[in-house]
């Protein structure tokens, strides 16, 4: 009986050696490229709400991969910022905006944010325990550029979260929801309607939120010599 259970032992031993052996000869890459489509939202002094409005979005994206559970993400998005007024619900003093205010302005934000996944993201042969899903929190800074009249640029604050999905041995699909906190009450075209000045990222200050769904290919495959995050 102990022989025989000896003998499973290092059969067992041998079957993880070569698992452990196939891993190891699996590549991992430094970087992902690609692109996104999703909708954008504006929240602001004219909507309150993130589901009113919504715009059609389009991105690029890279991501560098510090390891299997923490990445820097560089993104370029490219929207609108639409509201109207009569949709606030809201009363302003007559010296300010007519309630009729509407405006539809084209936005562009460059923002580069580190990402954390909750566990190892991969296949699991390039990096063992490595998992096909992983869910991520994100936070980051952006610059905003709104086409008002004047335009209206402004330094963000994007923070979120999302889901990361491996659908292939190299390609990605990447879902997330994230919020941009910005500088500035000009976005929209309007300074203070409120008559309230606004300050900071938070006060009397316009907003959006992106929901995004992007492909991201793995690109420049690791020296394994050189760098081993097993």
């Amino acid at each position: 009986m102990t022989s025989v259970w000896s003998r499973l032992m290092v059969i067992l031993s041998l079957a993880g050696a070569t698992t452990g052996a196939a891993a190891q000869d699996a590549p991992e890459y430094r970087m992902e490229v690609g692109g996104g489509v999703g909708l954008l939202s504006y929240q602001g002094d004219f909507n309150g709400s993130v589901l009113k409005n919504q715009q059609g979005a389009v991105a690029l994206t890279a991501r560098y991969k510090l390891n299997p559970r923490m990445a820097w993400n560089a993104a370029l998005t490219y929207s609108k910022l639409k509201g109207d007024a009569k949709d606030s619900g809201t009363w302003y003093p007559a010296e300010q905006p007519p309630l009729a205010w509407t405006f539809s302005n084209p936005l562009m934000d460059l923002s580069v944010r580190y990402e954390y996944n909750f566990w190892a993201f991969g296949t699991g042969r390039e990096y063992y325990g490595a998992r096909r899903v992983a869910p991520f929190l994100t936070l980051g800074l952006g610059l905003t550029y709104a086409d008002a009249k004047p335009g209206a640029f402004a330094l963000n604050v994007p923070m979120g979260a999302g889901v990361k999905v491996k659908v292939a041995e190299r390609l990605n699909l990447t879902a997330e929801w994230v919020m941009h906190f910005t500088g500035s009450d000009k976005l929209d075209g309007v300074s203070d309607p409120y008559g309230i000045k606004s300050s900071g990222l938070f006060k009397n200050t316009d907003c959006y939120s992106a929901l995004t769904v992007a492909l991201t290919y793995d690109i420049w495959e690791k020296c394994k010599t050189c760098n081993n995050d097993r």
